[in-house]
């Protein structure tokens, strides 16, 4: 009923949506269904990377256009890599999340409605000009009271305020992403590699937890706590007087930006030296804290000069954290046994236990493909890797990856939350220092892990090989009994599965054959419309039989061998 009510006034937006969708999944339904059951599977494989490319541009319009949860979508497919097409992810890369601000007196009034009293005894100054606006909400600075600066322990701060009418907005278009999983769950093709429903209520839960700026400020208390220790990171302290779900009151603690090479210089700090403290603060909160900040990109991290010359690192903007839970750190270690003792079966089987595969998953194609990975780089250390051409790399990718997207993968949010922040931590330090090494930044927090997981590790592997000797010893026994049941006439063997695949075959040469047929006479009909219409209408109409049979003979045909086969059975 609620959805409902937010979606009335909005309904234009909601129908936009549904309408973009439904366009989609037709030119999907048309080009990887219909096509290809017709003989005409070619034209849908040399068109697909145009198309995904088109479909990306046209929804990076409609995200720009519709701003909203919009952007956000567009921003969390363009890191999900495991479910979508590079063509696609490449494209929405570049989604920023500009809009124009909000006017002042709109924002005035959201902060008096927020906090119950007049803006002017809320605080002594407030910036109309805003400092940055998204399409969720906006920043303004501002400064205490003297009587809140006295009990909060600062004066200058920094107001986010959530954009006035926002919570309607995201509630529709979650009503409208909730009713397109629903039809990609009803479409196999789809449903067999994505589970669509679940990636929209990860999505749904990551962005109400983005506008819940209480939940942002306890994030920051969170993070300031982890590293109350370390004198060279910190965080925004909270003013919580002046603070509710959609407003939140920061500490002001804006300083150069972290990739402000020239600002670095002039306060006399080396770009080098920032880089290694960046990766050693992100891999800290990975590896020992298990609690990261999951968008580190340069407007978040600000580079702070000290008294006397020393300087930290200030982090900023908490609606988005990642955790790294017990389930997901035994998956993990389950990965490094695998690795180290490069065994692609015992590999697959963490990766499962991590929950990356979805149930209809290949498994052994993905075995294939680590087992070959294993073969080029499974020898090399970290040091080792590092020296590695890139090239190689990109040309491993190239040649697996084919192999690796056609796997149902679908990363768990932590996850993929992971290798963002690692990836954007990688390229920020790479433009501070050229000769940066995220292995070199990586190994000692890696070597930790391995040591407190050590004697996990080594049970693990002795029970493995132990059950390797057991399998051993259990082996001649089996070899004698399979050979006694041979000589006795007890074994025999199965050929239906043959059969049927051979039965498939020959539906498939008749289909094709349908398909030909049916784009001769669609073909000559459409030509003779215009000399001689009613040719050209019957050649038309005769056409349908021959692509009916093509569409329906998959899924109704029936095997001519069927009795033959219970016969031989029997």
């Amino acid at each position: 009923m609620v959805v409902e009510q937010s979606v009335r006034p909005h309904r234009a937006r909601y129908r936009r949506i549904l309408r973009f969708a439904s366009v989609q999944l037709v030119q999907l339904w048309w080009f990887e269904l219909v096509l290809p059951r017709v003989g005409f599977a070619g034209i849908s494989e040399r068109t697909r990377t145009d198309r995904m490319r088109r479909l990306a541009e046209r929804f990076h319009v409609l995200a720009v256009d519709l701003g909203g949860l919009m952007i956000k979508v567009g921003q969390f497919l363009s890191s999900r890599m495991d479910v979508l097409p590079p063509e696609i992810t490449e494209e929405l890369a570049g989604l920023q999340d500009e809009v124009p601000p909000v006017p002042f007196a709109d924002i005035k009034e959201r902060v008096e409605t927020e906090l119950g009293v007049p803006l002017e005894r809320a605080y002594a100054w407030f910036d109309e000009v805003p400092l940055a606006a998204a399409s969720l909400g906006q920043a303004h600075r501002a400064r205490l009271s003297d009587r809140d600066a006295d009990d909060a322990g600062f004066a200058d701060v920094v107001v986010k305020v959530q954009r006035p009418g926002i919570d309607d907005i995201i509630a529709v278009d979650l009503a409208a992403l909730r009713k397109v999983g629903g039809w990609l769950r009803r479409i196999r093709m789809v449903s067999d590699r994505v589970d669509a429903p679940a990636l929209v209520e990860e999505f749904a839960q990551t962005s109400l937890e983005e506008i819940d700026y209480l939940h942002e400020a306890a994030n920051a208390e969170r993070f300031a706590e982890n590293f109350a220790d370390d004198d060279r990171v910190a965080a925004p302290a909270v003013a919580w007087e002046r603070t509710t779900r959609r407003l939140l009151t920061l500490s002001d603690v804006t300083a150069i930006k972290i990739n402000d090479i020239e600002a670095l210089r002039g306060a006399g700090i080396d770009p080098v030296e920032v880089a290694q403290a960046f990766a050693a603060a992100m891999f800290e909160q990975v590896f020992t804290h298990s609690f990261f900040h999951a968008d580190p990109h340069p407007g978040n991290i600000f580079v702070t000069p000290m008294p006397g010359g020393d300087w930290r690192l200030t982090f900023i903007d908490f609606g988005m954290m990642g955790e790294v839970p017990e389930g997901l750190r035994s998956g993990l270690r389950g990965l490094v046994i695998a690795v180290a003792s490069r065994d692609g079966t015992r590999l697959v089987e963490a990766v499962q236990e991590v929950g990356v595969l979805l149930p209809s998953a290949d498994t052994k194609s993905f075995e294939r493909a680590v087992t070959q990975l294993f073969a080029r780089f499974g020898g090399m250390g970290f040091a080792e890797l590092s020296t590695v051409d890139p090239r190689e790399f990109r040309d491993f990718a190239h040649e697996f990856g084919d192999t690796i997207r056609s796997l149902p993968f679908q990363l768990p949010e932590g996850m993929l939350l992971l290798f963002r922040a690692v990836s954007l931590t990688s390229g920020m330090c790479s433009g501070l220092d050229p000769r940066f090494n995220v292995w070199d930044a990586v190994e000692p927090f890696a070597g930790q892990l391995l040591r407190d997981e050590s004697g996990n590790t080594l049970k693990d592997v002795a029970q493995s090989a132990w059950g390797s000797v057991g399998t051993a010893a259990r082996l001649p026994g089996r070899i004698d009994s399979v050979i006694t049941d041979i000589e006795a006439g007890i074994v025999s063997f199965d050929t239906s599965r043959l059969e049927h695949r051979m039965d498939a075959l020959i539906r498939i040469g008749l289909r094709v054959v349908s398909g030909v047929l049916f784009a001769g006479l669609a073909i000559g009909g459409a030509l003779l419309l215009g000399p001689a219409p009613p040719l050209g209408i019957v050649l038309l109409s005769v056409s349908i039989v021959p692509l009916a049979h093509a569409v329906l003979a998959g899924l109704f045909g029936g095997s001519p061998r069927n009795g033959a086969r219970h016969h031989r059975e029997s």
